[in-house]
């Protein structure tokens, strides 16, 4: 490894830890801030759903211009406007202005996204490639795991009402120290090779499709507007399929590419990330406020408790691609079975344990579904990718990921409402609806599991093919997918 590709390689870490360590701190800054600003529920799940709304909406386009323009004037433009809303957001007196800083602040973090892997994949080849995207993710997970014992210690210490604003400082010095590396250290950009094609249309019908998911979980509505929703839904999602036809028979480069709409191994396995994921991202959510609005935690002894699933997913991921070796496929459905048994033991320990154990059961909970992560999220990617047909292999992984946030501000936004509107405004039946919303995220994990059997008996691993998922062309997911953060 060189010493310019030495430099770049710091840049994309830093960029790593400075979204990684925002995202677990504001997790368990969010019953602090819901109190400081009396956010309802519905200001509540846009906060953390539309976060991921907006990071997954920027992958594509992100990706695709720096494909064509060279990545780093995205970068820095991706960096800044993460970094400026994180300060803005700081300084926020009303919960409408958080939401909308949130969604600047998780579009700039899905146009770096792009850009990291790909600087990444454009830099580095062969083993240096490898041992690059595994110190990009080993620093991502660094940052998850801090994350929750910083943002605990600074709301304990400057109380709730600063302590939120505190927590969106946290990665501002990361952030700066990043944006000035890649100012100075990301290759220049490439000279545009003319139009570059985004795809606009297919864009917005994906987020309005998104949109007409989430809005009956978060606006209360009767039984009527919600079948009208899904109807809607569905009319969107057809006209985005006629669309991608339409633009694909011009001879343009559609959103999804029709190899990979046409791959039923590729498309079975993004439905088992994005179930996983958004199980991943809703549950995490939910726990932080159970923790401290229903048990009555601190926000240090709820970083406590949620502590350990960082630590056993980094362990998992470590020794992941060995069991894969000797094991093959039977891992990562291991590793989704362990996750239903964490999922449904901890809902069971809410329920119904003593309030004196619970939190050392809820953390034996998270020790379990990290595991469970580390052991099937990189496997069931690597798996996915390698059904990406070659023609579309480069866009395989940005619509994974795109997919996986949809998901995750879809469950986020139905499952926070099911414990929210559950637990009353006092709390008063947290531990009910802590459960409800746990067998919710155990359903979305076991359908995961089931399509997951299915996907690996329809198509058996080519002989020979690489177990490491980054040693393939296709870009990786990131840290920040596997944590749900």
């Amino acid at each position: 490894m060189t010493a310019a590709q030495r430099r770049v390689l710091a840049v994309c870490l830093a960029g790593g830890l400075t979204t990684m360590l925002d995202n677990s701190v504001l997790n368990i800054a969010v019953p602090a801030l819901r109190s400081s600003l009396h956010a309802d529920a519905t200001e509540v799940q846009w906060l953390v759903a539309g976060y991921s709304l907006a990071f997954g909406l920027a992958l594509i386009p992100g990706g695709r211009l720096g494909d064509e323009r060279g990545r780093k004037p995205f970068f820095i433009a991706g960096i800044a406007v993460f970094f400026t809303a994180g300060l803005l957001a700081s300084t926020a007196w009303m919960p409408q202005l958080l939401v909308l800083l949130r969604l600047l602040q998780g579009a700039g973090a899905g146009l770096v996204n792009s850009q990291m892997i790909g600087t990444i994949q454009d830099v580095f080849t062969g083993p240096e490639r490898t041992r690059a995207l595994g110190l990009y993710q080993v620093t991502c997970a660094v940052g998850i795991a801090l994350g929750p014992p910083l943002g605990g210690a600074l709301i304990a210490t400057a109380g709730p009402d600063w302590g939120w604003r505190l927590a969106f400082l946290v990665s501002a010095p990361s952030g700066l120290a990043t944006l000035l590396l890649a100012v100075r250290h990301l290759p220049p950009p490439r000279r545009s090779t003319g139009r570059t094609d985004l795809d606009p249309v297919g864009l917005l019908l994906v987020g309005a499709m998104t949109l007409t998911v989430m809005l009956p979980f978060i606006q209360p509505s009767s039984g009527t507007a919600k079948l009208l929703w899904a109807l809607a839904a569905c009319v969107l999602a057809g006209l985005f399929l006629l669309w991608q036809r339409r633009y694909a028979s011009a001879g343009r480069r559609p959103l999804l590419h029709p190899a990979l709409a046409r791959s039923a191994p590729y498309a079975l396995g993004t439905l088992v990330m994005m179930g996983q994921f958004g199980a991943s991202l809703a549950s995490g959510l939910v726990l932080v406020m159970f923790l401290q609005d229903g048990l009555g935690l601190s926000p240090l002894a709820a970083a406590a408790v949620t502590l350990p699933s960082a630590l056993a997913m980094a362990g998992a991921s470590a020794v992941a691609w060995r069991m894969v070796q000797r094991f093959g496929r039977h891992v990562a459905a291991l590793g989704l079975a362990l996750g239903v048994l964490a999922l449904l033991l901890s809902g069971l320990a809410g329920r119904y344990a003593p309030a004196g154990w619970l939190p050392l059961l809820l953390a034996a909970g998270q020790f379990c579904s990290g595991a469970a992560s580390g052991l099937s999220v990189s496997p069931n990617q690597a798996a996915v990718l390698r059904h990406a047909p070659a023609q579309a292999a480069g866009v395989a992984g940005g619509i994974l990921q795109m997919s996986q946030r949809i998901a995750g501000a879809v469950a986020v936004s139905a499952i926070s409402g099911i414990y929210l509107n559950g637990a009353g405004a006092a709390g008063s039946d947290s531990r009910t609806a802590y459960w409800h919303a746990l067998l919710a995220c155990t359903a979305l994990v076991t359908l995961s599991l089931v399509l997951a059997v299915v996907t690996a008996r329809r198509s058996p691993s080519p002989t020979g093919e690489s177990p490491h998922p980054i040693a393939r062309s296709a870009p990786p997911r990131t840290a920040s997918d596997r944590a749900g953060a």
